[in-house]
């Protein structure tokens, strides 16, 4: 079994078929697609592939030591991650193809008027062990 992280964006990736923005989207379209994840990590939970997931609030700040004393916050000069990322799921599957397969289904997610969204989702196996450095 190898892990994979399935990242769901914001922004960043190319524009999904239903791309009208969630904060636009009636109550029932948001509890319908909640609905959907919810049930699709449900079956991920039966067959042993689900590991996590989470959807992420718009809050955020990027945080960086600068030293003693001086514990700095900062919003650039790279995008949030609050405007990129918006949940994520970890799947343990049998192969890359399975994880694809998978992420696939989760991109038909309802959106806005009840219509899949289509999404582009990030697919990004786990590091099972440190790089290997050649010189």
């Amino acid at each position: 079994m190898a892990k994979y992280l399935l990242l769901k964006h914001y922004r960043g990736a190319p524009a999904p078929v239903n791309d009208v923005p969630m904060d636009q989207w009636t109550p029932e379209e948001i509890s319908a697609h909640v609905r959907y994840m919810n049930d699709f990590a449900a079956r991920l939970e039966k067959s042993g592939e689900f590991v996590d997931g989470q959807a992420l609030a718009p809050e955020g700040a990027w945080v960086r030591y600068d030293g003693e004393g001086r514990p700095p916050v900062t919003d650039g000069p790279f995008a949030e991650t609050k405007d990129l990322i918006a949940g994520w799921m970890i799947i343990d599957v049998d192969s890359y193809e399975r994880a694809v397969e998978l992420a696939g289904e989760l991109s038909a997610a309802p959106g806005a008027g009840g219509r899949p969204i289509h999404e582009w989702l990030e697919v990004r196996p786990f590091l099972t062990c440190p790089p290997t450095i050649t010189e």
